[in-house]
């Protein structure tokens, strides 16, 4: 099935970033949710190629205490998203807990999922040094581990009896989507797919007789939903060669379900709803955002992504803005939602009150209009560029950066750049006159990690313009680094290989490429480095795609970072400086002739 983008999505994205102005990030709208006390589930029984034991059907019934604290927490969500250059798991309510730490160590917790009964939250941690999947109580705040493998475990969706989980996991060079019991630790787990594709972000039906997944087995990355009833039983819904689709989820009822969607001739990514009971019905688009929890039956949250920023807003189904675009501290990597039977914070105290120590100095921004306060170029030591130099500030985010890169990489990817400075003698590149590389606050990646495959870009359209986002290969290919992709790459080479990769500036990758990778632009911009916008021009301009250039603005403008360095004469001048040449260049005299002439004679003649 093909569905065109709606024309409203521009309006709406911008729209909703000038409400995140006009809104306090701190006064949010409390979302109509719905607690059910008391809830029966029909027995999840997947059969087929997928044979597990069974429970019979039960009721969660509430005890009036248990009410009385279901009422005090509804819709709560669970997110993770990275602090001090490591993701933590947060829980927040707009009706009754703010944003509060969970887990506070130095390593990675995950895709959080919470339970049906609200009392478990399975997500992915790195704690023991690989990628494995754990279950918190959120009662006691008792972890157990689940699954202990080196390879990569992550993303959980809870089967609605609570008994089973599906999960992505990494084997064999390939993602894949695992089912495994909760209860029994004898019980074996088993392959719902097994293919060479990417096959990730599973999401349980309620009914529980489907689960939904992203799979790139077409092509591209869509909506797939595999019947537990029939092996082998697998179904492209979303079915648009125009889009690239992910983070599918389940309305509570199991009626319905939401994905994400970024259209390729707009560059927008909105959520789409999909009615079960009109399967080729065209999805309905009901706002901007890229990874969709169920609120109830008819009100959606979702993550809504900006260039170097992370919100949190929420729609009905009609389209109508429930939850005002709300701030997230950093990048988030998991977001769920459901009713908790457990007090928050409770057992988590000591991590919601940790204080994250300062990752770098940010310095302070001196007075352009003080000459004396302008600052000053320090060398960057150990570092081979053309001009490795930098201001103080930015050179000590960028040392520390490039420590924690090395750290979680196994190599220093930052120790050989294109560029870390360019003076004002140096000519820029045409349509980059005001690069932030004169203003000492930038630096470029060295393209040759592109070519060498030690480094991908992914492209991220934000309305008309184009982002990229970095990773870089790591050197331990076990799982104790980085964590695979799930998102195709950009081919900047293929633009020699065809007319319409060529006018396009490149094409996506035919493969996801294999292995573990470690994602460089969230972890700049925890240290303040941000990436910037492609040219109008890049598809026929190969320098206007800025793809490894990064910006330590400190947000300021250009203009005010030149005047921290040079006089304000030197922005008056359209031309740049040019340097003396060594070779002296003789004036011409023009009145005086190079040469002597002679000039003849005339005699007169006689005329007989």
């Amino acid at each position: 099935m093909s569905y065109p983008p709606n024309r409203l999505s521009v309006f709406i994205f911008f729209g909703l970033v000038l409400l995140l102005l006009l809104t306090s990030c701190g006064q949010t709208s409390t979302p109509n949710v719905t607690s059910t006390i008391e809830r029966t589930f029909t027995p999840s029984i997947p059969i087929g190629t997928i044979e597990v034991k069974t429970q019979t059907p039960y009721v969660i019934t509430a005890t009036p205490e248990m009410a009385e604290t279901i009422s005090k927490t509804p819709g709560v969500f669970f997110l993770s998203f990275e602090e001090g250059g490591y993701y933590h798991l947060f829980a927040y309510s707009p009706q009754s807990i703010s944003l509060t730490r969970l887990t506070a160590n130095a390593w990675d917790d995950i895709t959080p999922a919470l339970s049906p009964d609200g009392n478990l939250l399975a997500f992915s941690s790195r704690r023991n040094g690989y990628w494995d999947l754990y279950l918190l109580e959120l009662g006691t705040g008792n972890i157990r581990r689940l699954t202990d493998t080196i390879e990569y475990d992550a993303a959980p969706t809870w089967s609605p009896d609570g008994a089973w989980l599906a999960y992505e996991s990494y084997t064999n060079g390939d993602l894949n989507i695992t089912i495994r019991s909760v209860t029994d630790k004898s019980e074996a787990p088993k392959e719902l797919t097994k293919n060479e594709s990417s096959n990730t972000s599973p999401a349980w039906s309620p009914l529980g007789r489907q689960i939904a997944f992203v799979s790139n087995r077409s092509g591209e990355p869509e909506i797939w939903i595999a019947d537990l009833d029939r092996a082998g039983a697998f179904t492209d819904i979303s079915n648009n060669p125009k889009a690239i689709d992910s983070h599918p989820a389940w309305s509570p009822d199991g009626s319905k379900l939401a994905w994400a969607s970024t259209n390729s001739d707009s560059g927008l990514t909105g959520v789409y709803v999909w009615d079960a009971s009109s399967p080729d019905a065209q999805p309905i688009w009901v706002g901007a955002g890229d990874w969709s929890v169920w609120l109830d039956n008819h009100e959606i949250a979702t993550r809504l992504s900006a260039p170097n920023q992370n919100f949190l807003t929420g729609y009905s189904t009609t389209g109508a803005i429930n939850i005002p675009p709300m701030l997230l501290p950093g990048q988030v990597d998991g977001l769920s939602v459901g009713t908790t039977t457990t007090e928050i914070p409770g057992p988590f105290k000591a991590a919601a009150l940790v204080t994250q120590p300062a990752l770098f100095d940010p310095g302070t921004i001196s007075q352009p209009d003080q000459p004396s306060s302008r600052l000053s170029l320090i060398p960057i030591p150990s570092v081979t560029a053309a001009f490795p130099k930098m201001i103080e500030s930015a050179a000590d985010s960028f040392q520390r950066l490039r420590t924690l890169i090395s750290t979680q990489s196994g190599w220093d990817a930052l120790g050989n750049l294109e560029n870390a400075f360019i003076p004002l003698t140096t000519p820029p590149d045409p349509g980059l006159g005001d690069d932030w590389l004169y203003t000492g606050r930038a630096f470029t990646l060295n393209p040759v990690l592109v070519q060498s495959d030690w480094m991908v870009v992914v492209r991220e359209d934000f309305g008309q313009q184009v982002y990229w986002r970095i990773f870089l290969r790591t050197a331990a290919q076990d799982g104790s680094q980085g964590m695979p992709l799930t998102q195709i790459p950009w081919d900047f080479s293929a633009r020699a290989t065809s007319s319409s990769a060529y006018e396009n500036g490149g094409q996506l990758m035919s493969t996801i490429p294999a292995g573990y990778w470690l994602d460089l632009t969230t972890l700049s911009a925890q240290y303040g480095w941000q990436r910037l916008p492609a040219l109008t021009n890049w598809r026929s301009y190969y320098a206007g795609a800025r793809f490894n250039e990064l910006v330590y603005s400190q947000n300021l403008d250009w203009r005010t970072a030149m005047l921290q360095l040079y006089p304000p004469e030197i922005l008056v001048t359209p031309t740049m400086v040019i340097p003396p040449t060594r070779t002296p260049t003789r004036t011409p005299f023009w009145y005086i002739a190079p040469t002597s002439t002679k000039t003849p004679t005339v005699h007169p003649t006689t005329t007989p």
